[in-house]
């Protein structure tokens, strides 16, 4: 073999060993929370490259779900929204059958409007015509009245001129006194009867009106809560039920995804774990984007995942890992759940 062709297959040995080391080495560089891009550590491979100001992470997007449902249960009548579709905060979204719901409302107003009248009935009284009644018997008192203290004065005279003994006069003096009695019973059944229910009886029926407006009350939120409305602004991910199918209270019908409730999970190295901290502003790349999409950290894992509960060796500490989630700060939109993201942050000087 010739010399020139042995150095050839040397020289291709040598490539192809080096070209498998660099290959490992970027390979291994996410897993280990490696603080350098791509080209970075391809140079470094080599050991053409530098240190990198900012430390990469791969993370993927999540979401935090609004789930539509109906604090009552039933049958439901109309499903106003479709999967993908966006939606605006107070949009109808769905409404289940609401018959027994009505009847309630219906005898909950019945309820409050009797013990309104018979509130009313204590405040005011008897009725006019049974005033009418005492106030006429009273005249008639008045009128006897007038004639026994006539009678008495007449028994008198004739007494003291001594033509009549002495109990036709107290006779005279009984039926006066006997009339005057009659004229104070009226008065004081006239004043009764103008006065207002007692005031036990009038704290009673003023607690049923409240009991009973509390009772509407209720009916009227149980009745509203049939039709559920879009609590936030957003799209449309999926419908758990169709028209017709029976929801018990609490069940999601509508799962809704506003903007803002998109966040970003990744993981940091244990190694790396002082190199990002709540508040950090940080940079999201991902296919597609059409530029960096800033974000901010705003939680990292007080524990770290997928590690047994023993004593680490300085060998097991690279495998350490710490969930954080970062929060775009703007366009939110030009991501989607599942969607792969490198999060990249400034290194600590």
């Amino acid at each position: 073999m010739r010399p020139s062709r042995r150095i050839l297959i040397v020289l291709a040995l040598v490539l192809a060993a080096g070209g498998i080391f660099a290959w490992r080495y970027i390979e291994a560089a996410p897993a280990l929370g490696e603080e350098r891009g791509w080209l970075d550590r391809t140079l470094a491979a080599f050991g053409l490259g530098g240190e990198s100001d900012r430390t990469i992470f791969s993370g993927y997007v999540e979401a935090e779900y609004v789930m539509a449902a109906s604090p009552v249960g039933g049958r439901l009548m109309q499903l106003e929204v479709a999967r993908g579709t966006q939606v605006a905060a107070g949009t109808k979204l769905f409404a289940l059958e609401d018959v027994s719901e009505q009847a309630a409302r219906a005898e909950a107003e019945g309820r409050l409007s009797q013990a309104q009248a018979l509130l009313a009935d204590l405040l005011t009284g008897k009725r006019q015509p049974e005033i009418d009644a005492i106030v006429a018997q009273r005249a008639q008192a008045q009128a006897a009245l007038k004639q026994s203290e006539a009678e008495f004065k007449r028994q008198t005279e004739l007494q003291r001129a001594g033509y009549v003994a002495t109990k036709a006069v107290d006779d005279a003096r009984a039926r006066r006194d006997s009339d005057l009695n009659r004229i104070a019973e009226l008065d004081a059944q006239l004043e009764v009867a103008r006065m207002p229910g007692r005031d036990q009886q009038i704290q009673a029926a003023q607690a049923e009106v409240a009991s009973a407006s509390a009772a509407l009350k209720r009916a009227n939120w149980t009745l509203d809560q049939t039709v559920v409305e879009a609590p936030v602004s957003g799209l449309v991910v999926d419908t758990h039920f169709r028209p017709g199918e029976m929801i018990a209270p609490n069940q999601p019908v509508v799962q809704l995804l506003p903007p803002a409730n998109l966040k970003i999970r990744f993981f940091v190295p244990e190694a790396l774990l002082g190199s990002v901290a709540v508040g950090e502003k940080v940079e999201l790349h991902c296919d597609g984007c059409a530029a960096p999409i800033p974000a901010t950290i705003r939680f990292i894992a007080p524990e770290a995942e997928f590690t047994p509960p023993v004593i680490y060796s300085r060998e097991e500490r690279t495998r350490l890992v710490f969930m954080a989630e970062a929060w775009p700060d703007s366009d939110p939109e030009a991501l989607r759940v599942g969607q792969p993201v490198d999060v990249i942050a400034a290194r600590p000087q």
